[in-house]
Formats: structure tokens, sequence, C-alpha cells
């Protein structure tokens, strides 16, 4: 065989490379593929809308079908018009609101003067709101204006909408606080 001087050196490099890789653990036999499952593949999908500014993107809501409810995985919403599937810091966090241990799941109390606050039990605090808008709302309800016009308000409450409604819940609570004689209702996107 005639090998010239540089034919052996780039057979001995080759070698010498070949052996060198062969030390780092590199295998180079075919490799058997395996398509892992997905965790969202038997999760039940719910579309959203992120609560955390007044922009309203949508998201992609993943959750257990075991029984539990809980929340696999949250994703921007490719279809939603606003943000077209991407999220932002916060919204791509969205999870943890759900899935905290720190959030309080019942609502908190704290009398007037208290340094404390207590649990109390969610018909309570609903009674409680209840009732409280109902007096204010009957001690500062206007049925005529200065000029004798009916007018059919309050101006003692006001409102500050969510970023985190449809149009169709918007319409709703519009309604409800309209009903009601409030004047002052305002959007939380547009403060």
């Amino acid at each position: 065989m005639d090998v010239s001087r540089r034919k052996f050196i780039q057979i001995s490099g080759a070698a010498a490379a070949g052996v060198a890789v062969s030390h780092l653990g590199f295998d180079l036999r075919p490799v058997k593929a395996h398509a892992q499952m997905l965790k969202t593949q038997y999760a039940k999908e719910t579309t959203t809308i992120c609560c955390y500014c007044g922009v309203g993107c949508g998201a992609i809501v993943h959750t257990s079908r075991r029984g539990d409810g809980r929340v696999i995985n949250i994703e921007g919403d490719p279809e939603h018009v606003i943000n077209r599937g991407a999220l932002c810091s916060k919204g791509s966090a969205l999870k943890q609101l759900t899935e905290n241990t720190n959030r309080l799941t019942e609502p908190m109390y704290r009398a007037p003067g208290a340094k404390e606050w207590k649990q109390v039990s969610w018909d309570w605090a609903l009674d409680q709101i209840a009732r409280r808008v109902k007096e204010t709302r009957d001690a500062n309800f206007e049925l005529k204006n200065e000029k004798g016009q009916t007018v059919n308000r309050t101006t003692a409450i006001a409102s500050v909408g969510s970023a985190a409604m449809d149009n169709e819940e918007c319409w709703l609570y519009q309604a409800l606080l309209r009903a009601m004689g409030l004047v002052y209702v305002e959007h939380q996107a547009r403060i």
C-alpha cells in the first residue's frame, strides 16, 4: 500500500479524533425515537382572558380531567385578536393564581379599629357587601336634580370594571350598575 506522508497524517488524525469522540460517551449506533405524551393531551381546554392589565390578552387554560380540576398548563391563545398567542411575563405566570399555597381562598374581614384580620364565611361576606351597597344607595339616591328633572341616580357609589371580562359579562355588569342608578362607571383599561 503506497501511503504518502500527507495521507498518513490525515488517516492518523481521523483515527485519533474517532478514538477521542468514542471516549466522550458518543454512541454512533442508530437511535430509537420515543414520542412523549403531551401533558395536555387529555386535559380540558378553556379559553379565558388575562386578569393583570387592561389589554385583555387571551389565554388557553388546560385543566385536569381527573376530577380535581387542577390547572395543568396556561398558554397564549393564538386565535385571540389582541395577543395572537403571545403573553407578557405576567400573563405567562397566570398559573400561580390557582396553584399557589399563599393564595387566599376564603374571605377575610377586619373590623373598624381592629388590628387583626379574621376569616369569615362567604355567606356572611356577600350579605355584608349587599347590605352596605343597598344602605349607601338608599341613603344617597336622587330622584330629581336641581332643575326638577327625573334622574334616578346615586353619586355615592362608583365602579371600576375589570379587563378580565368579555363583552357579554361587561354588558351584564353595566346593566346591573345602571339599574342601581350608578353614574360613575369606569373600566380598568381607561385608567
